[in-house]
C-alpha cells in the first residue's frame, strides 16, 4: 500500500518536473549551504589546530613582562631572562624533554650578490625538538659549537631558496650583518602559520653566538618548553611559574612579572571559537531549509486545488480520508528528499572547491549529511501536512462538482 503510494507520488511529481524543481529549489539551496559552511567550518578548525601544533608538541612558552590584560590592556615589559634561567628550568623540573632559551632579532642576510631580510634566531638544538623540526640536510650544532659561540648556522627553506636557488648551500658562507657564519644544516619547510607568517624565513644560530657576536648582550627573549607525552602541561605550568617566582624574587601578592603561556590553551581556546563560528553559520544557513519547506506548502496547496476532481474520485470510489493523507504526504516528503539529496551532492562539491580556494583541509563530515538530509524530510512532513489533510478532509461531492 505505501509503495503503491509511493508510485503515485512520483507520478505526479514527473508530470510537472519543472514546477517539482522550482519547489525544492529552497531545499536544496538550504541543505547545500548547511553542508558547505559546517564543511568548510571543521576544515577551519582542523587547520587552526594543525597551525598551532606546528609551532610546537605540548610546549609551553615562558616570557618576561605580564602580556596582554585583556581588551584596552597595557602590555608590562620586565627583565629579560638570562641562560641560567634556561638551565635552572632543565635542571630543576622534571617531565621536560627539551628546555630551548630563544634570542632573535630581524637581520639582513648576504650570500654573494643576493640578499633577504629575515629573522635571525639564537637557540640551542633543543628548539628543534620543541619544534618538531627535523633536518632537511646538513646536522645541527655540535656542543663545542653551542658552548664557543662558533659562526655556524642552520637556515630556513625559505632563507636557503633565495640566497643558493637550486644549489646546495652546505659548506657555503654567509653574511648576517656583519658576521660571516658558515652554513651546516637546512631545515625542513614548514611553511606559512594560520597568521600568515613564513615560519620557513629564518636564520638559526647558537644561543652564544647570538648574544656575543650578533645582539651584544646576554638576554634571552623567551624560554620554550616541550613536556615529555603523558605529562600534564598545566602541572607543569604550575611548576614553572613557582620556579621563576623564586629566582626573580616575586614577594606574595606581588604581580608575576612573567608569563608562562600553554600552547594546548591557546589550541583549545581557537578551536572552540571556529567551532561557534561554524554553529551560527550552519544554524543561519538552516533558515533556507524553513523557507523551503514554505514554499513546499504553497506548492503543495497549490497541487491539491489543481487536482481537487482527481481527490473527489477517489474518495468517491472508496478511497479513505488515511489514503488522501498518505498520499500527499509522501508526496511532499519524496519532493523534500529529492532536495535534501541534490542538496546533499552540490553542498560537498562547493565544500571540496571551498576548501581548495581557501586552502584549508576538506573534511568529511557523515553526520552533518545524515543530519541534513533528515531535517530536509522532516521540513517535507511537516510543512507537508497541511495541504495533505486538506485534501483528505474534502467532501466527494464538492470535489466532483469542481471545474
Amino acid at each position: 500500500m505505501i509503495w503503491e503510494t509511493i508510485i503515485l507520488a512520483l507520478r505526479a511529481i514527473r508530470r510537472n518536473v519543472l514546477r517539482s524543481f522550482l519547489t525544492i529549489l529552497g531545499i536544496v539551496i538550504g541543505v547545500a549551504a548547511v553542508i558547505t559552511m559546517v564543511t568548510l567550518g571543521d576544515g577551519a578548525t582542523e587547520q587552526v589546530r594543525a597551525d598551532i601544533s606546528s609551532l610546537g608538541s605540548n610546549m609551553l612558552q615562558v616570557r618576561p613582562g605580564q602580556g596582554f590584560r585583556g581588551p584596552g590592556g597595557v602590555r608590562v615589559f620586565a627583565e629579560r631572562f638570562k641562560l641560567s634561567d634556561a638551565q635552572a628550568i632543565e635542571r630543576e623540573i622534571a617531565g621536560l624533554k627539551a628546555v630551548a632559551p630563544l634570542s632573535d632579532q630581524s637581520g639582513q642576510a648576504i650570500s654573494g650578490n643576493r640578499n633577504w631580510s629575515t629573522t635571525v634566531t639564537g637557540s640551542t638544538n633543543d628548539y628543534l625538538t620543541v619544534r618538531n623540526w627535523p633536518l632537511e640536510s646538513g646536522r645541527v650544532f655540535t656542543e663545542s659549537e653551542l658552548n664557543s659561540g662558533r659562526a655556524v648556522c642552520i637556515l630556513g627553506a625559505t632563507i636557503a631558496r633565495e640566497l643558493f636557488g637550486d644549489q646546495d648551500p652546505l659548506g657555503a658562507f654567509i653574511r648576517l650583518d656583519r658576521l660571516s657564519c658558515q652554513v651546516v644544516g637546512v631545515l625542513a619547510s614548514k611553511g606559512q602559520s594560520s597568521f600568515g607568517q613564513d615560519q620557513d624565513d629564518l636564520v638559526m644560530v647558537p644561543i652564544r653566538t647570538m648574544q656575543r657576536r650578533i645582539a651584544g648582550n646576554t638576554d634571552v627573549k623567551a624560554i620554550l618548553v616541550s613536556a615529555m607525552d603523558g605529562v600534564s602541561t598545566e602541572a607543569l605550568r604550575e611548576d614553572i611559574e613557582r620556579l621563576m617566582r623564586e629566582r626573580r624574587r616575586v614577594s606574595e601578592g606581588q604581580d608575576d612579572d612573567f608569563h608562562v603561556r600553554d600552547m594546548q590553551e591557546i589550541v583549545s581556546t581557537l578551536t572552540s571559537t571556529t567551532r561557534v563560528l561554524t554553529a551560527l553559520l550552519g544554524a543561519v544557513a538552516a533558515v533556507s531549509l524553513l523557507v523551503g519547506g514554505i514554499g513546499i506548502m504553497n506548492i503543495m496547496l497549490v497541487s491539491v486545488t489543481e487536482r481537487t476532481r482527481e481527490i473527489g474520485t477517489r474518495l468517491a470510489i472508496g478511497a479513505r480520508e488515511g489514503e488522501v493523507l498518505m498520499q500527499f504526504l509522501i508526496e511532499a516528503v519524496v519532493l523534500s528528499s529529492l532536495g535534501g539529496l541534490f542538496g546533499i551532492a552540490l553542498g560537498l562539491g562547493a565544500a571540496a572547491l571551498g576548501a581548495r580556494l581557501l586552502g584549508v583541509p576538506f573534511v568529511f563530515n557523515p553526520g552533518i549529511v545524515i543530519l541534513a538530509f533528515v531535517f530536509s524530510a522532516s521540513v517535507g512532513m511537516i510543512f507537508g501536512f497541511f495541504p495533505a489533510r486538506r485534501a483528505a478532509r474534502m467532501d466527494p461531492i464538492e470535489a466532483l462538482r469542481h471545474e
